[in-house]
């Protein structure tokens, strides 16, 4: 059960801030934990909230380069279980702050950094995406698929939006997804194989898993790489062996907090994000808000799976 409690507010530690928490940033990762889906078992009762943006209000020790009442976001390069940004303070890791400009909302701002951080790592940092290349972009709607979609439009690469049904087919175009496949409704295979010419997706960018990953096996290029991200579907992900062997596929697993888990690529991260950010070619897309006492019925939005883009929360 999810619901808002009032508990003490600590201290942080050397190399924390505690933040007083703006707007929250409603991720698929929360559901996945809050539901038991996830490998995390924190001990009940805890806290959950993944993403955020705010503004210091007390500084560890240790933190550099930061003051009390800097306005920022929080990039989730942690466990999706080790802080509680669900509330109206939490303390939070000084490596994963970034500094909100002062033209951007702290609505937009924890809109921002685990979509584009995810998608970034998936496409440009493991999937070495290149202009040109056809990327595979399954739950497209969902606020990692658009971000996804924005990021291969900047480097030049072709999207591909997979969505179950046709119903968001519009709006996904409108993002500049290059092209649109209902999987419920159209042969995936065949219908990608047409877009690409019959050579398939040199890319695909996975967070659902189940049966229909079989399919995207088939519809992926010779030499080509399927990155899975998340498993939105309840059902076994089976993986085709032949398909795979003849043309020497590469199938990975990526979890964006152990891979940012590195300096150096958290800092790549930030650069390209903020870099898109600044000239325009990625901005978070925000498909509803709710107030902070609302926040069950946030949940109750992204289970449903209407949403184009990103939920957040206000504080």
């Amino acid at each position: 059960m999810l619901r808002i409690e009032d508990v003490e507010t600590e201290q942080p530690g050397g190399a924390e801030v505690r933040l007083r928490i703006r707007a929250i940033g409603i991720n698929r990762t929360e559901i996945t934990l809050r539901s038991g889906r996830s490998p995390a078992r924190p001990s009940l009762p805890t806290k959950i909230g993944w993403e955020a943006a705010g503004e210091i209000d007390a500084l560890g020790a240790d933190v550099k380069g930061f003051a009390s009442g800097d306005r920022v976001a929080l990039v989730p390069a942690y466990a999706p279980s080790r802080y509680g940004l669900y509330g109206e303070r939490s303390l939070a890791p000084a490596r994963s702050l970034v500094k909100i400009p002062d033209a951007v909302s702290f609505e937009q701002a924890a809109a921002t950094w685990a979509s584009f951080g995810t998608a970034w790592a998936g496409l440009v940092a493991v999937g070495k995406l290149a202009a040109g290349q056809m990327v595979l972009v399954p739950a497209a709607s969902s606020s990692v698929g658009l971000a996804a979609i924005q990021i291969a439009n900047r480097i030049g690469a072709r999207p591909i939006a997979l969505t179950r049904t046709s119903a968001k087919a519009n709006e996904l175009r409108a993002q500049r997804a290059a092209a649109v496949v209902a999987t419920d409704e159209q042969e995936v295979v065949s219908e990608i194989m047409r877009l690409t010419d019959g050579n398939g997706a040199a890319l695909v960018f996975d967070p659902v898993g189940g049966p229909t990953f079989a399919k995207l096996v088939e519809a992926t290029a010779k030499g080509g790489l399927l990155i899975l991200y998340g498993a939105f579907s309840h059902e076994p992900t089976a993986v085709p062996p032949f398909p795979m062997l003849a043309r020497n596929l590469t199938i990975r697993g990526l979890s964006f907090p152990a891979y940012s888990a590195e300096d150096v690529h958290l800092a790549a991260l930030k650069q390209f994000v903020t870099d898109g950010l600044a000239d325009g070619s990625l901005s978070p897309v925000i498909t509803r808000t709710f107030a902070f006492d609302d926040i069950v019925d946030a949940h109750r939005f992204m289970e449903a799976g209407r949403q184009v883009g990103k939920i957040v929360v206000t504080v």
